[in-house]
């Protein structure tokens, strides 16, 4: 989905060259491309790619690179800290979590981007198509099933050794934030309590909010805390061929349980697939399949896997009003369509099902929703 504002690439390509400079002060004859928005860059933050070509020491250099910029406008989160993406990348670097390698940071000069912004080097391969969603069109359909198979476990096994590390001795201490309580749970539903508030404006969200009530009266005991992804899934990986390349985007990693991850890659893998009527592509192992080999290659055990279904669902659906509010905004869609998007989406079909509720109804002209229903088992779906 293409980022609803325009940029002048041809000059912030110019300051950005500029900018460039002083952080190669041994290079010499240094030329950019224009910079290039593919396709994929969208509403949370833009993606900007270029070539550097530069002379040093008397050998020709030529760099792949990427701008990874802060979204201007209408935000789909209440704060956003790029920063973090960039830290946590280069956290990782020594670890063997693939993830593209970082080289400068921008948070405090806006002349170039008129945002905080860094850049990374390229990472040669593809990434599963989230518009249209892989298990309808893009390069997965015309991949074998044992590809489709191998690509599925490389996700599964990323994951494993993410929540493997030591977070402390990694450097991810500085995640925990008193202010939101212990980390895990705690912190988080403070945090998407925050998210919620801001993101629903005032207006009843019926089945987002039986979610929450569901999550609240059935919060497990965590057993370990660790670092958690946080947008865990097959469509934030680059491929090289079936290997994994790079592990990206990382604006929403936090502290909890690796269980987290495993049920948000699930529940968006249904949302690609259930959520819209199709079925998964032939060679994606089954669900169940996916949690044996998750167990074996973390070595911790799946022991609530319906309830963090529900949390991922509960955290998909405050984005999911928000991005309903940024189609309204940019014009994309009237004011009743985007209400009744806010309320009635595949996110929020999906979180119904879960919760074995009626599906959500749309929003009404008196301001006004209605939703009724139980809550579904508590055993993994």
């Amino acid at each position: 989905m293409p980022t609803p504002w325009k940029r002048d690439l041809e000059a912030d390509g110019k300051k950005l060259l500029e900018w460039l400079r002083p952080r190669l002060p041994e290079a010499s004859d240094l030329t950019m491309t224009p910079l290039e928005q593919p396709g994929s860059s969208g509403f949370s933050n833009e993606t900007l790619l270029f070539d550097l070509k530069y002379s040093r020491s008397g050998e020709v250099h030529e760099d792949k690179l990427v701008a990874r910029v802060q979204p201007i406008g209408f935000q789909a989160f209440p704060s956003y800290d790029l920063g973090l993406q960039f830290r946590t990348m280069k956290l990782l670097e020594p670890t063997d979590v693939p993830v593209p390698e970082v080289l400068w940071l921008e948070e405090d000069d806006p002349s170039v981007f008129g945002a905080p912004f860094y850049i990374m080097k390229q990472v040669h391969g593809r990434v599963p198509s989230d518009n249209p969603p892989y298990h309808v069109a893009g390069w997965l359909t015309e991949a074998r099933p044992d590809e489709r198979t191998a690509i599925w476990w490389g996700s599964i096994e990323s994951m494993a050794r993410i929540h493997k590390l030591d977070y402390r001795a990694t450097g991810f201490g500085f995640l925990e934030d008193a202010s939101l309580g212990k980390p895990g749970l705690d912190a988080s539903f403070a945090h998407y309590q925050n998210y919620f508030d801001w993101a629903c404006a005032g207006r009843p969200q019926p089945t987002v909010e039986l979610a929450r009530e569901y999550l609240e009266a059935n919060r497990p005991t965590e057993t370990h805390t660790g670092l958690v992804w946080g947008d865990a899934r097959v469509g934030n990986i680059i491929y090289d061929d079936v290997t994994p390349a790079a592990v990206i985007d990382w604006e929403m990693v936090t502290l909890g349980v690796g269980e987290e991850d495993l049920a948000w890659s699930i529940f968006l893998d249904r949302h690609h697939s259930e959520g819209i009527g199709t079925p998964r592509l032939e060679g994606f192992p089954s669900y169940e399949e996916t949690v044996d080999r998750y167990q074996e290659c973390s070595g911790f055990e799946v022991r609530n896997l319906h309830y963090y279904q529900v949390w991922a669902g509960y955290r998909f659906g405050c984005v999911m009003m928000r991005l309903a509010q940024q189609f309204h905004h940019y014009e994309l869609m009237d004011e009743q369509a985007s209400r009744n998007f806010e309320v009635d989406n595949t996110v929020t079909r999906l979180l119904a099902k879960l919760l074995d509720a009626p599906p959500p109804v749309e929003y009404t002209t008196n301001n006004t929703t209605t939703a009724s229903g139980g809550f579904g088992p508590a055993d993994p779906a």
